[in-house]
């Protein structure tokens, strides 16, 4: 473990400095020790880069001052940057001889999230939606931690030039918030224009997890995910003469019903399957039978073959309660965003997480649960890059065994309470970036 100079401490004082010091280093394996060496040092610029993104949060599509500053922090390192890839995008390579590609993503927006956790730095940016609506924003979800995380590791990499060869290439993703950054990038050639990855690399925190310890898991980490949009038309009219009307609030009532027989009666139970129908507009007064009732429903699922019997279901048995009620028109079925299920490769996973537990400690690489969430670095590895999604614990270890003691949860992603236990989450963030890249990329 690292630990501060002895001339840096004394007393009682100083054995309590070690001792922190000591908790909060990841333990260092062979492969990984020289660049790693450096991070304690490194560490107080990175916690004010970490304090100055969360502060300054953009909204999805609209990160141009936050890549701004990740290109800064990329060309002073000696990348060749590239900004504006797939709309806000950038793109840092590093070339160090003839080996490996790695590519190491890292996502750049934020939520429209109103911070509630009281921290110092805590977000109190406005900004103006899509729509035109102002809205809160927030790094609730902590991609700040991982952008933090993604710049510590280009730093150490880059300083240690002479212990690898090959190729290192950093991907600032937008707008993976709404799963539309990566496809974006890629159509916009970030597989072609760039050296093309031999492996890419992501991480992602999670308060399920005590900081300081990683998790992973080969084969499906996370599922499909498709918004859908349902309109059923039907025919207003008074309130009080229903026998005039074809009432679209009739229709969506049991449409909602018949839904939740795709999952019960539709798809093996072997086959985790999620239909949510998340919003319901219709009406503008008790006595009025409107024309028309919105539906707003997310899809999940792991299986290709699911998400799409799942999505097919939904327009048949909207189609049907509509025609069943004589419905005007069929209702308009539409798919606004959609993300495809996250596969990491195993060999790649095995081979990282062997590494990981000479870094960090056996007992700090964990498996991962698969969850029904979803995001967009799928998109790589169904481009045919080996790819890995690695999940660094973000929760405090003692708050996180009380909380579970006492059977309740601590504020999660997207909640506006959300506070990472950020030192030990960005150093650990850090070193898993970088053992990864040091252990696909070739030795001297």
């Amino acid at each position: 473990m690292l630990r501060p100079k002895a001339d840096r401490v004394s007393g009682s004082r100083g054995t309590l400095i070690v001792f922190i010091v000591a908790l909060l280093s990841p333990r260092i394996g062979a492969s990984a020790s020289e660049p790693l060496t450096q991070l304690d040092a490194l560490y107080p610029s990175l916690d004010a880069l970490y304090q100055e993104l969360h502060r300054t949060p953009e909204l999805s599509l609209h990160e141009e001052k936050t890549a701004a500053k990740m290109a800064a922090q990329l060309r002073a390192l000696g990348f060749e940057v590239t900004e504006k890839v797939g709309g806000t995008g950038i793109v840092g390579v590093l070339q160090n001889g003839k080996g490996p590609t790695v590519l190491l993503r890292t996502e750049l927006d934020a939520l429209p999230v109103r911070e509630q956790t009281g921290l110092p730095y805590a977000s109190k940016v406005t900004a103006t939606d899509d729509t035109g609506a102002t809205v809160p924003v927030a790094h609730a979800c902590g991609h700040d931690i991982h952008m933090t995380s993604w710049i510590g590791a280009a730093t150490l990499l880059a300083r240690a030039k002479d212990h690898w060869r090959g190729t290192l290439v950093m991907m600032g993703q937008p707008a993976e918030e709404r799963a539309l950054g990566a496809r974006a990038m890629i159509k916009d050639g970030l597989l072609t224009r760039f050296p093309k990855p031999d492996f890419a690399i992501a991480i992602h925190d999670d308060p399920l997890y005590p900081s300081g310890q990683v998790a992973h898991r080969p084969g499906f980490l996370m599922a499909n995910s498709s918004t859908v949009e349902v309109v059923i038309h039907g025919k207003g009219g008074h309130g009080a003469k229903p026998h005039e009307t074809v009432d679209p609030v009739v229709i969506a009532a049991r449409t909602v019903l018949a839904l939740q027989t795709l999952v019960s009666r539709e798809v093996n139970p072997l086959d985790p399957a999620v239909v949510t129908v998340g919003s319901i507009h219709g009406g503008t007064k008790s006595n009025i039978v409107p024309d028309d009732v919105k539906l707003q429903l997310t899809v999940r699922s792991f299986r290709d073959d699911v998400q799409r019997h799942l999505l097919d279901g939904i327009g048949r048995i909207a189609r049907a309660e509509a025609a069943a009620a004589g419905a005007p028109k069929e209702p308009t079925v539409t798919v606004t965003e959609s993300a495809q299920s996250t596969w990491n490769d195993p060999a790649l996973d095995a081979r990282l997480a062997a590494t990981l537990s000479r870094t960090l400690g056996q007992e700090n690489v964990i498996d991962a649960n698969q969850q029904m969430v979803a995001e967009d670095f799928s998109e790589l590895g169904r481009a045919g890059i080996p790819a890995v999604q690695l999940k660094v614990g973000a929760a405090e270890p003692k708050a996180l065994m009380k909380a579970r003691a006492e059977g309740r949860t601590l504020p999660g992603l997207h909640s506006s309470e959300f506070a990472p236990d950020r030192e030990r989450t960005i150093r650990t963030g850090v070193s898993a970036y970088t053992a990864s890249a040091m252990e696909l990329l070739g030795k001297p």
